[in-house]
């Protein structure tokens, strides 16, 4: 596979609900099946920075650090003798035009150019994001470093997918690979997640304003690569 963007991703928040999985099922890649944890089917609300992007190994003036906050879920593809984890995401949200039309171009992602902050400190992150008037945020309380989360657990099923997949016009799939060594964990203490799920993923997702999380995430991140993807069915 060709690598084609390296970057670091950083503060990491992911808000992760549960949520039927008939709720899903139109959305799944054909190739692919839902992954769930001990019987639970996820949908995950993440927050991070870009920073240090690079698009085959060039820099890209003004969109070398920037937000993004993505709605996905995890499906999981059995290649002879390897199981496959990976995410599918529902939509991707960003404040650059170019990495928008690049992503849906070359990926067919569903991304968005959106106004988006955020403020990182001793001990907040936050993200926010804006168009129009649907206006949502995201933050938590960074408390001590709880390290790499443990074999089988929740939190390492959240942060431990390492593919991802597009569902494209007339049934293609396309699948390709990230790579990132495991992220520590720190404690996300006091999460406050005010997101207007209708008016931003659409209608079935509304029902997600009145409920609380199943966990909130808090990860280090590390330097990444994303490679080139390929089409499987």
């Amino acid at each position: 596979m060709k690598r084609f963007l390296t970057a670091e991703w950083r503060d990491l928040i992911m808000a992760n609900y549960e949520v039927p999985p008939k709720l899903l099922a139109d959305r799944v890649p054909a190739g692919t099946d839902l992954d769930l944890y001990d019987g639970h089917c996820f949908v995950s609300l993440v927050g991070f920075m870009f920073l240090d992007t690079r698009v085959m190994d060039f820099l890209v003036p003004f969109h070398i650090n920037f937000e993004e906050v993505n709605l996905r879920f995890y499906v999981r593809r059995e290649v002879r003798d390897e199981l496959r984890r990976g995410v599918v995401f529902v939509k991707e949200i960003v404040p650059r035009a170019a990495i928008a039309m690049i992503a849906r171009t070359l990926y067919g992602e569903p991304y968005e150019r959106w106004l988006m902050s955020h403020n990182r400190d001793a001990l907040n992150v936050r993200y926010s994001w804006e168009k129009g008037a649907c206006r949502n945020s995201i933050s938590v309380e960074s408390g001590k470093n709880i390290g790499v989360p443990d074999e089988g657990s929740h939190a390492e099923f959240i942060i431990e997918h390492y593919w991802g997949y597009t569902k494209r016009r007339g049934g293609r799939t396309d699948e390709y690979k990230v790579e990132h060594p495991k992220w520590e964990l720190f404690e996300a203490g006091n999460p406050r997640i005010d997101v207007d799920f209708g008016c931003t993923y659409g209608p079935e997702f509304a029902f997600l304003n009145n409920e609380e999380p199943y966990s909130v995430v808090l990860a280090k991140g590390s330097d990444i690569s994303v490679y080139k993807g390929e089409k499987i069915v």
